[in-house]
């Protein structure tokens, strides 16, 4: 079952052709995790996807209040047999006819929903390798720190790094400064320091890079800094992990020949985890 438009049925009933979502990348989404019927994050998601609608020019309906958006959440929520935690993706694509200039700015939304195993959290061990992908670059530009379909350097890198046997790859911009991985926010641990590129950079403006940034600044013994991280930079580094609001925190245990520890990063989830409990 999907929400579509307000409507809870098994299919769309949109025809792929005709979607601006498919034939252009006109479309913008949100991932949302969400524990029983508790949205984790909600107004976060919300502003960011109203900001989102605007860069983009799309019209923003009267009744899309934050409100709204979690009812329609929670409708199509309300039909799973889990109820314990699921992922949801909300979709908003423009509506109109056209070709790269499209008839109007009207949209439409369509809301999908999967099972999670766990609604906290948790921390893993496993090994898990990395390796630059430096076929394409991401872009400093605005639109490379939103969540829209245009995400062929992430298909593309992700394909490179199963192919040559690794869980992930580090994204480059064109100033071959690691910018984020194929799934999240990098965030490297060099001596005291948690960093994390700025979104001037072209990293996506994550809603888990927030919570993340807010819990360290909050840690005493730890100082919180936005800045460019080069490549050399990372074998230097204490530790390195991944974020997202699905998995939370994916610790990366090795990169070329250096291999890293994991202990603030287990930290961080406990907290994280008594954030959203």
């Amino acid at each position: 079952m999907i929400n579509y438009n307000g409507s809870i049925q098994d299919t769309s009933n949109y025809s792929i052709e005709n979607n601006r979502g498919f034939l252009f990348g006109d479309a913008i989404f949100e991932t949302i995790k969400v524990n029983g019927t508790k949205i984790l994050f909600l107004e976060e998601h919300y502003l960011r996807l109203m900001a989102s609608m605007r860069i983009c020019r799309m019209e923003i309906p009267m009744n899309f209040t934050m409100e709204f958006m979690e009812e329609e959440i929670l409708k199509l929520i309300a039909l799973q047999t889990n109820k314990v935690s699921n992922r949801i993706r909300f979709s908003v694509f423009r509506n109109a006819e056209g070709f790269y200039n499209p008839t109007s700015n009207d949209v439409q939304f369509i809301i999908t929903c999967s099972e999670l195993a766990s609604d906290s959290y948790v921390f893993s061990s496993t090994t898990y390798e990395v390796e630059l992908f430096k076929d394409f670059y991401v872009s400093k530009h605005l639109l490379a720190t939103l969540k829209t379909n245009n995400k062929m350097i992430n298909v593309v890198g992700s394909i490179f790094a199963k192919e040559n046997g690794f869980e992930n790859c580090l994204l480059i911009n064109e100033d071959k400064n690691v910018v984020e991985a194929t799934n999240g926010t990098i965030f490297m641990k060099m001596g005291n320091q948690i960093i994390t590129p700025p979104t001037s950079d072209g990293c996506l403006n994550g809603i888990m890079r927030k919570q993340i940034i807010a819990i360290v600044n909050n840690m005493d013994t730890i100082e919180m800094i936005e800045k460019s991280i080069s490549p050399f930079d990372l074998q230097k580094a204490d530790e390195l992990f991944i974020s997202n609001v699905i998995t939370g925190i994916q610790p990366i245990t090795k990169y070329r020949k250096k291999e890293f520890t994991s202990e603030v990063a287990k930290e961080i989830t406990g907290l994280l985890n008594a954030l959203i409990n």
